[in-house]
């Protein structure tokens, strides 16, 4: 009997894990939706290469409005804000067409969520100035969203 009490308790004490049972956080790539990419036809919005994020109806209205009053709203631009939020990538004013500011990853951290923008396109030969943009929409997320470029 104290053999098998022996082995027992030594089958038991070797079986016992002392690591932390709490693993670091892994960063995730968030897939995202595009609502819409191209060029503005109006520089004077915020000049300068910014994101802004949208979290409630609305704001992404009065937004939305703005920005397609003269062209039809995509289906993709009806965003359920129970759970989406938006995240627009702006460039600053080009003075020719043929420019983009692309999204192009967006990653989540313990802290926070990386939306990486690039420039995709460098012009072209429309005399037009424009203003790049991208909105995408991502899952809903209460944490910090930041940009790199």
């Amino acid at each position: 009997m104290k053999t098998i009490l022996l082995i027992l308790s030594l089958f038991l004490s070797l079986g016992c894990n002392n690591s932390d049972p709490q693993t670091p956080f892994q960063s995730t790539e968030i897939t995202f939706t595009e609502i819409g990419k191209g060029e503005l036809f109006n520089g004077n919005y915020n000049p300068t290469r910014h994101i802004e994020t949208f979290d409630n109806s609305t704001s992404w209205n009065t937004f939305v409005a703005d920005v397609w009053s003269i062209a039809a709203i995509p289906d993709e631009a009806i965003v359920n804000f129970e759970e989406h939020i938006v995240i627009a990538a702006f460039d600053m004013p080009q003075p020719t067409g043929g420019h983009s500011i692309d999204i192009v990853s967006i990653t989540e951290n313990a802290e926070n969520i990386v939306v990486v923008i690039d420039k995709l396109n460098n012009g072209g030969d429309a005399t037009i100035p424009t203003r790049p943009y991208h909105f995408v929409k991502i899952p809903k997320t209460t944490k910090e969203i930041v940009t790199e470029q």
